[in-house]
């Protein structure tokens, strides 16, 4: 049985002095991405959505440039702008990302994406601004005198982003970069959820950094808020059969409690003392209540103890040949 839904605890993100609170709205599908997601977003639903989440409890907002090349971003600046500013102590975070038409990453394209960023989202600079995605590159390049996370810290030194995190999927590859000491926040995705604990030993470590630590995508790309009937995807690529067991699984054992699948994915993340907030998708304005419902959802020690003995890839997606 669910119950109302109390404040959000807010949390102290790593040693930044930016408070989020412990959930966070995603917007990857905001700007429509039905290839990924399996079904379109309007602009009207989209500025809706985010006109909904910018007066929520929620007061932290996640986007990226490369989200349907700016698009996300462009219709989250339409909602600023009609409501006449971010609410005060919001924190808006984007991502820099490889040039959409050349795919370069290099310090030129970093630069490019920010300035592009702060115009679609009509703001003068973000308290948080992540490198997206590194593995697309080699450590080496990412790290070059001249490359992208050097332009990443010129970008925060001039005052465009009041701090700066590296948020992407393959554990080993974010490792690199968290120990660097360069960067202040982590974002994983896919990788700490009710079928995958790889980032497990990488929230440690970044806990002991004195990083922020934001964990992405609880739901899969979908299929651990709406079940198996809706997808045949799993974290945005084809869902093998271990898989599919494995959430059959899990969906049996939500049916028998009477509880949502979603409320369950949704507070794993939440329940963890390391992670200082969870993104969780949004895509229509009646989302931001079920998300807040989800997310107070009462579940009995005895379900989660059944749900823990019956989740978790023992390979994880970083070593699944999907």
């Amino acid at each position: 049985m669910k119950h109302p839904s109390p404040a959000l605890p807010r949390r102290a993100l790593g040693a930044t002095g930016l408070e989020v609170t412990n959930l966070c709205f995603g917007t990857g599908a905001l700007g429509s991405v039905p290839e990924l997601f399996g079904y379109e977003t309007p602009e009207e639903r989209a500025v809706a959505t985010i006109a909904a989440a910018l007066d929520s409890p929620v007061n932290f907002l996640d986007t990226s440039a490369g989200y349907s090349r700016g698009e996300s971003e462009r219709r989250i600046g339409l909602a600023i702008a009609q409501r006449g500013g971010l609410p005060d102590g919001f924190v808006l975070a984007t991502k820099v990302d490889p040039d959409q038409a050349t795919w370069a990453y290099d310090a030129a394209a970093v630069r490019a994406s920010i300035e592009g960023s702060l115009q679609r989202l009509g703001v003068d600079s973000v308290p948080l601004l992540y490198l997206h995605d590194p593995e697309l590159i080699s450590f080496e390049a990412a790290m070059a005198a001249n490359g992208p996370v050097a332009e990443l810290q010129r970008i925060r030194d001039e005052g465009l982003a009041a701090h700066i995190g590296v948020a992407g999927g393959p554990v080993g590859n974010l490792a690199q970069f968290i120990r660097t000491g360069i960067f202040e926040v982590l974002l994983s995705h896919n990788r700490f959820t009710l079928l995958d604990r790889t980032a497990d030993a990488l929230f440690d470590e970044a806990v002991e950094r004195g990083m922020g630590v934001v964990q992405g995508a609880p739901f899969g790309g979908g299929v651990l808020a709406k079940g198996l009937d809706s997808t045949t995807l799993y974290a945005y690529q084809p869902m093998n059969a271990a898989t599919r067991e494995r959430i059959a699984r899990l969906e049996s054992i939500c049916d028998a409690a009477g509880l949502p699948l979603g409320a369950a994915a949704l507070q794993f993340p939440l329940r963890d003392s390391r992670i200082d907030s969870t993104v969780a998708g949004i895509t229509r304005p009646e989302r931001i209540e079920q998300t807040l419902d989800w997310a107070a959802w009462k579940i009995e020690p005895a379900v989660w103890q059944e749900l823990e003995a019956n989740a978790g890839l023992d390979a994880g997606l970083d070593n699944d040949p999907r």
